[in-house]
């Protein structure tokens, strides 16, 4: 079976693909390699995906294709459109990067409230002792402050569990009230919580969520982390409350145009902390991507029922 993926291997994935060398034949493509990507296209029977948008256009390129599978959960990155006209079944993986994303995002939290940027700037010029006088003031703990959650999936629960072993009230938003204690409302979630934690998938409902009006009920003491999907905020309006003062700090794993150029506005604020969508990317989430991948191409060799479709293709 001919499987492109769309990204570039270590020598860790090369040996855990090893064993299914047999059967799978798995061509590798840089996900900046357009050239490339056009040209393995048309042979691919399957279609690893990773993060580089896969176009109406690139779907249709791909004629033998009958599975697109997302090495992740959001499904945005897709054609799923062009994939179902064509019968080609798109899948994800739930859950499987969740350990992942959710202790990048502890990391963001931490890296947000404790200032670690600029700390770790002024130690390496000689600048961090005595410490800034202000650190007393304005760098806080976790543990006892209100960590407000906006969605409550897979990833939003692991985090709950770890910031709540570390002494964290955790509230939570969804849809609607899901019956679970601390759930509330959106707004009041925002106006309560000292971190506020991204968790949704983007759609046209989430898109924008988070605006200049939302952003305006946050304490002016309180943390953005933002793991999800970049479009969910509106950045220039946090840019600007993070200039004025009306929000402390951001972490950010996501942006709206990705990869974020060198000159985006939120990049020269000292109180923002940054990584390029790789809060899920580490060797426990790869060989848990990879399991899961290898098993629905077996599933679709065989004829049997794929796992966790997200289309009705054909």
């Amino acid at each position: 079976m001919r499987v492109l993926a769309h990204f570039t291997p270590g020598g860790k994935v090369l040996d855990l693909l090893a064993a299914e060398s047999d059967w799978l034949d798995v061509r590798f493509c840089a996900e900046d390699d357009d050239a490339t990507l056009h040209r393995e296209l048309p042979d691919a029977e399957v279609i690893w995906h990773v993060l580089r948008p896969l176009s109406g256009d690139d779907v249709r390129r791909a004629t033998r294709c009958r599975l697109i599978h997302k090495l992740g959960a959001g499904v945005n990155t897709i054609d799923v459109d062009a994939a179902s006209e064509r019968g080609i079944a798109v899948a994800n993986m739930p859950g499987a990067n969740a350990p992942s994303v959710a202790e990048g995002t502890v990391l963001l939290m931490l890296a947000a409230l404790r200032r670690l940027p600029e700390l770790d700037r002024a130690t390496r010029a000689g600048e961090g002792w005595p410490t800034d006088p202000r650190l007393g003031e304005i760098v806080r703990d976790i543990g006892g402050g209100t960590v407000g959650l906006v969605g409550y999936g897979n990833v939003a629960q692991r985090v709950a569990t770890i910031v709540g072993a570390m002494g964290a009230t955790v509230l939570h938003t969804s849809t609607r009230d899901d019956g679970r204690p601390g759930w509330r409302a959106l707004p009041d979630l925002l106006a309560a919580s000292d971190i506020v934690s991204l968790h949704l998938p983007l759609t046209p409902g989430t898109a924008g969520l988070l605006d200049r009006a939302a952003l305006a009920r946050m304490r002016p003491d309180a943390v953005l982390v933002n793991t999800s999907r970049g479009p969910i905020v509106d950045e220039s309006a946090l840019a600007d409350a993070l200039r004025s003062g009306r929000l402390a700090a951001a972490g950010l794993d996501v942006f709206g145009e990705e990869p974020a150029p060198p000159d985006h506005p939120l990049f020269g604020l000292p109180n923002v902390v940054v990584t390029p969508h790789v809060a899920w990317c580490t060797a426990d989430t790869m060989r848990r991507y990879l399991a899961e991948g290898v098993e629905n191409c077996r599933r679709l060799l065989d004829g049997r029922d794929l796992v966790n479709v997200v289309n009705q293709a054909g």
